[in-house]
């Protein structure tokens, strides 16, 4: 079995390229097909999500668990017609739900502040039954622990969607075509995905016979899991819908409401999801190594685990805070040439602390069998948000998406963690280092906001955020170490003695 460090490694580098295409990707996107098809497509995209996480969030988990016992066993016929009981099962849903879209679509005319937005999930749908194949098969390679097959096709599904969207977007001439454009490559590139997988399925091994047998199963132990995923993404449809009813409200026009909501999460929110990228491979390879040690009652291995998890989340999301502070209004010039985004940046950095503990002690709790509980809590902060969303705006516009965002990820992260100190000998107390690193990012986003004013008189935008961001990078982690936050000598010594021991086992 892979360490917790090789697996991480492993998941970070490929998620590490594929944030970085898609982040690059939303900004050719934006400057192609404008903010408000922008807005357009996100609430659409919003509802596809909710499809998606109804139809393959609860499939993999599941599968992935039943493989791994029975190819444990050596049975390997009852494995395949687990794999194909899945299948079908997973198809059947999803074609079901398409249907009731269909069916239902002037409900969603009357829901939506603007009916583009119908047209758009509509060719969208095709996509959700691609989905439901692709999670199948993933199930199956995360329970044989091959991660490498899994990465590879979500960079395929990336770097196809890129190519297919550029060279259809030559013909868009309107917002309806961008947006369409944007549904129409994001489908055709599930479908590549969902073809790309189904390959490697037999490539590695994997055979499909007769379903029978494993459907109760199956159906039983992943609807708790679906439900609670769900339940958590029909927040983002519903802050879709209501954001730009209540900019309108105010005495915006409908065009600019969406071209807001659309700098908001089509341009803003992708800079503060970096950090993810490190904690979301983190809390995956966690699950399995967590699992062991549960199922092992080793109490030692569990508590330092989940005390460090959780204070290399703090750093890591805390490291982009000073410099989106200091310069995040040139950045947003520079790379989407939109100073509203830029200002989005520099009043919502904050909100990337919040979120990164949200996702890692969410992981820690699923793993150790509380996914109830960290639905509840995570329910509570999303009420308090959608308050903050339908009372603030008349007050701080499309501001107040992203600060009752951070107070639902603020609050649903303290829970968790008086949770994960309940249910576990370990005290996890994070007032201490939050209020420390607060007082590290403060000297370090001024030095940062110092430096690109400076920089703008005499060099280009690139050079003025390279050196700028880089000398705050490098500021943060001196300010972190004279605060005792972290240990770069320790650091270098850990890593100079895992390559010594690389070196060694390489010569015997």
């Amino acid at each position: 079995m892979k360490s917790l460090f090789q697996a991480v490694a492993l998941m970070t580098f490929f998620t590490v390229i594929n944030r970085f295409l898609g982040f690059l990707f939303k900004i050719y996107l934006s400057r192609e097909i404008g903010a408000e098809a922008l807005g357009v497509f996100q609430v659409a995209f919003s509802i596809f999500t909710v499809l998606v996480t109804f139809v393959a969030t609860g499939l993999p988990l599941v599968i992935s668990k039943l493989s791994s016992s029975l190819h444990a066993k050596g049975d390997h016929k009852a494995e395949s017609s687990m794999v194909a009981t899945a299948l079908v099962a997973s198809l059947i849903l999803a074609v079901a739900t398409c249907l009731i879209v269909l069916l239902f679509n002037n409900v969603l005319k009357a829901v939506f502040t603007d009916e583009r937005c119908v047209l758009i999930l509509i060719l969208l749908l095709p996509a959700v039954i691609f989905s439901a194949i692709y999670s199948t098969f993933r199930g199956w390679f995360w329970g044989r622990s091959n991660y490498f097959a899994v990465c590879l096709v979500d960079l395929f599904e990336q770097v196809a969607r890129i190519i297919l969207f550029v060279i259809m977007i030559g013909g868009a001439l309107s917002v309806v075509d961008g947006a369409v454009t944007s549904a129409v490559s994001l489908t055709i590139a599930c479908f590549l995905s969902a073809t790309l997988v189904t390959i490697l399925f037999f490539v590695y091994g994997g055979r499909l016979r007769r379903p029978r047998g494993f459907a109760k199963e199956i159906i039983k132990t992943s609807t708790p899991i679906t439900f609670v995923r769900v339940v958590s993404s029909l927040i983002q449809p519903v802050i879709a819908i209501i954001i730009p009813l209540r900019l309108v409200a105010t005495g915006m026009t409908n065009a600019d409401a969406m071209s807001l909501f659309g700098v908001a999460f089509g341009m803003t929110l992708p800079f503060l999801f970096i950090p993810s990228a490190l904690i979301g491979s983190l809390g995956m390879a966690l699950v399995p190594d967590l699992s062991t040690a549960v199922a092992q009652n080793n109490k030692n291995h569990i508590e330092s685990r989940i005390t460090a998890s959780i204070v290399i989340t703090l750093f890591i999301s805390c490291l982009f805070v000073p410099i989106y502070m200091g310069a995040g209004e040139n950045i947003g010039l520079f790379f989407f040439d939109n100073l509203d985004c830029g200002t989005l940046l520099v009043y919502s950095a904050w909100i990337m602390l919040p979120i990164g503990l949200t996702n890692i002690t969410s992981a820690i709790l699923n793993t150790l069998g509380y996914e109830v509980k960290s639905m509840k809590n995570y329910i509570l902060g999303g009420i308090i948000m959608l308050l903050c969303i339908w009372f603030l705006p008349k007050y701080i516009g499309i501001h107040s998406v992203l600060v009752g965002m951070g107070v639902c990820m603020g609050l649903s992260s303290v829970l968790n963690i008086r949770m994960i100190n309940k249910i576990t000998t370990s005290k996890v107390k994070i007032l201490k280092p939050i209020l420390l690193i607060s007082v590290c990012s403060i000297p370090v986003a001024s030095l940062v906001s110092f430096l690109t004013n400076l920089l703008s008189h005499f060099m280009p935008m690139f050079f003025n955020l390279a050196i700028s961001c880089g000398v705050g990078l490098v500021g943060f982690l001196l300010v972190c170490q004279v605060f005792d936050l972290i240990d770069i000598k320790v650091w270098f010594v850990n890593i100079k003695e895992h390559f010594k021991k690389k070196t060694l086992a390489k010569k015997t």
